[in-house]
């Protein structure tokens, strides 16, 4: 029996790890080929599935099912062929991390799509019934069905294999991967391979999220849930790597299953002791996702080293042609402070007592987005787990005031050093690698630390701890604010005020100690290092040493922003989704990039206007996310420098017309002369 329980086990997985095979495949066909990381695969696989929903439900599921398994891929890789004609086309030449941002655009706007048309409720892609029947193989009984998802995704993903390998067009599109210029210069268009492929890897997609809405069920949350195995799998196999894609989604699916089988099983005895396997499951894949990326980047099968690893073009930083000087600059933000001073006060006297949490929590992701500016807009690193110094902050202040003091400042003392010798660890293996490597390997890091909070007791797990209002009504320690009291004009100051006021200082300081440090020789060198690491290199300073000391300073910073959120007086809860979820990491992204990145100030206004737009647009919609997104596409192809740079570009645009136009006379003159 133990036997067979096995075999059952494996075969489990090898059916998750086929749905992870077309997944990965895609992905790794489209980033092979067009150096692109796709982060809205995942919602093209949910697309899949809902289309198919439409098609087996009037057809029913005996003949339906097999017509929504061709149909709904054919029509999610006619979108996603849209989707690179229209958004991804333009970025070509730039930075390849640009293509992260945009994407991520893409998956609020599919997310959200998709809860439009056909609801938030979780539903059942019916199968036809003698796939669902059960099949007897060497003592092993599974539904046919699992069988049919294995062999049906080994088949296809053999007939890309032999697409990309032995067919004139995947001739085309591997030479095309390996230079771009040369296939254009006889005369072949590569731009439409270029769009063949992507819409081929949505479909793959699309039909993984066919069989697996069979397998399982078909839910908004679906594609979230996949798309960070999905990359686990092909930094394991390597990036652009189809053989690693196969490897990799087979592996990591059984893996994942048998540690979910037996994550704790007994492994030796000693007298009365007894040596268990700890509970890994959901961390052993990012253990292994790390331990690949550190010791071979490029993968187990890819060929893609360090030389490529920065990619093309550069990261558009800084507001280009700035209009105002730093006398003016700096009266506007005294300006802007004194603004924000009294704020809270207009707010309570026009009787919406509400909004000043909201400027409570514009302050709280101010300083977060301030963070990610250092290591991002100034040392040229694109983090896609920054949202783990925000969560470990907030997981250390809370533990802080539940089991030791509540004093504001302790706590919030404790959580910049915690998750500045995080953010130490973290570097010091992060930042032997770069660019996409570097992005993938802070996401491992990052969900390494969310899977773990939800295995232990006293991060409180899936239920979170008690924030500052929680244990205040409790009548716990933490009640950091909660013994300050302040009277104006006869009246107490209530406790979100106090922390407004104290947040306020908090982001002012954090900006002035940000300027001071990038107006050093210390930021002068993260500067440089931005845009030539080679070269700064050469003139004998050390590369990984200033980069791992801005990671620590951002790392810190961020700490500080989730310590803020713990003692914040309308915290009742720290949450994992609510903290580490890596949608934030992707948030606080879009957060800098539409302030405007390497200006320090910009990404803080981005802040106040994305939360503030968050406000507005959700009294009015539930799809609010589907129109930030849009916006947010918008900016990364028209607007990369961000919201501070419109000014500039408005000037620039005036001048450039004012230049065109012909000096007053000259035509008439023209005239004359003919005459």
């Amino acid at each position: 029996m133990v036997v067979a329980d096995f075999i059952e086990q494996l075969l489990n997985g090898l059916t998750v790890g086929m749905v992870y095979v077309l997944l990965a495949a895609g992905l790794s066909v489209i980033f092979g080929v067009m150096n692109v990381i796709n982060f809205s695969h995942g919602e093209l696989f949910a697309l899949g599935a809902y289309f198919a929903l439409s098609i087996v439900n009037p057809l029913g599921a005996g003949v339906g099912f097999w017509v929504a398994l061709i149909a709904a891929p054919l029509i999610v890789g006619v979108i996603g062929a849209a989707i690179e004609r229209t958004t991804i086309r333009p970025l070509y030449g730039r930075n390849p991390l640009y293509h992260i941002l945009l994407t991520f655009g893409l998956v609020l706007v599919i997310n959200d799509l998709i809860r439009l048309v056909w609801g938030t409720q979780q539903r059942q892609l019916d199968v036809p019934g003698y796939l669902s029947q059960s099949v007897e193989i060497l003592s092993v009984q599974l539904s046919l069905y699992n069988y049919f998802m294995i062999f049906f995704a080994a088949l296809l993903a053999a007939g890309v294999w032999y697409l990309l390998n032995r067919t004139k067009y995947g001739m085309i599109i591997r030479a095309g991967s390996m230079d771009r210029e040369m296939v254009r210069n006889v005369g072949i268009d590569i731009d439409r391979y270029y769009t063949l492929v992507f819409g081929v890897g949505a479909a793959l997609a699309a039909v993984a999220g066919v069989v697996l809405g069979g397998y399982q069920n078909v839910n908004t949350g679906m594609g979230n849930s996949v798309i960070i195995p999905a990359f686990v799998v092909v930094v394991l196999g390597g990036l652009g790597s189809f053989r690693g894609a196969v490897v990799g989604g087979l592996l990591v699916g059984v893996v994942q299953t048998l540690m979910r089988t037996y994550n704790e099983a007994v492994i030796a005895t000693f007298g009365d002791f007894t040596l268990a396997l700890p509970d890994l499951e959901g961390l052993t894949v990012f253990l292994l996702m790390i331990g690949v990326l550190l010791v071979k980047p490029q993968g187990l099968f890819g060929t893609r080293g360090e030389e490529s690893e920065g990619g093309e073009g550069e990261l558009l930083v800084g507001a280009k042609g700035a209009l105002l000087d730093d006398s003016t600059k700096k009266k506007l933000g005294l300006l802007l402070v004194g603004l924000l001073a009294i704020a809270p006060f207009a707010v309570l006297f026009m009787g919406e007592r509400y909004y000043v949490i909201v400027l409570n929590e514009i302050l709280i992701w101010a300083i977060f987005a301030l963070s990610l500016d250092i290591v991002m807009g100034y040392a040229g690193l694109v983090p896609l787990g920054h949202t783990m110094f925000y969560g470990v902050g907030a997981y250390a202040a809370a533990l802080i005031m539940l089991h030791y003091t509540s004093s504001v400042f302790i706590v919030l003392l404790g959580a910049i050093v915690i998750c500045a010798i995080l953010a130490w660890v973290v570097g010091s293996l992060s930042i032997r690698v770069s660019g996409v490597y570097f992005a993938m390997i802070t996401l491992a890091f990052a969900e390494l630390i969310y899977s773990a909070v939800f295995k232990y007791e006293f991060t409180g797990g899936s239920d979170g701890l008690l924030g500052f209002e929680a244990l205040m009504g409790i009548g716990g320690i933490g009640a950091p604010l909660s013994d300050i009291e302040f009277l104006f004009l006869g009246y107490e100051i209530e406790q979100q005020i106090v922390f407004y006021y104290f947040a306020l200082v908090l982001a002012v300081l954090s900006f002035l100690f940000a300027r001071r440090i990038m107006n050093a020789p210390f930021g002068s060198v993260i500067q440089s290092i931005r845009e030539s690491e080679e070269r700064v290199e050469f003139i004998g300073y050390d590369v990984v040493k200033y980069k791992r000391r801005a990671f620590v300073i951002s790392g810190g910073m961020a700490g500080l922003a989730g310590g803020l959120l713990a003692v914040s007086p309308t915290t009742f809860i720290i949450s994992p989704d609510q903290t580490l979820a890596w949608i934030h990491s992707g948030e606080i992204i879009v957060i800098t990039l539409l302030g405007g990145m390497g200006t320090l100030f910009g990404p803080m206004f981005g802040a106040g206007v994305f939360i503030g737009a968050e406000e507005v647009l959700s009294g009015y919609t539930e799809q609010w996310r589907m129109i930030i997104g849009a916006i947010f596409i918008l900016f990364v192809l028209f607007v990369p420098r961000g919201l501070v740079s419109v000014p500039s570009l408005l000037a620039s645009r005036i001048q450039e017309s004012q230049e065109e136009e012909p000096p007053l006379g000259i035509e008439d003159s023209e005239v004359n002369t003919d005459d």
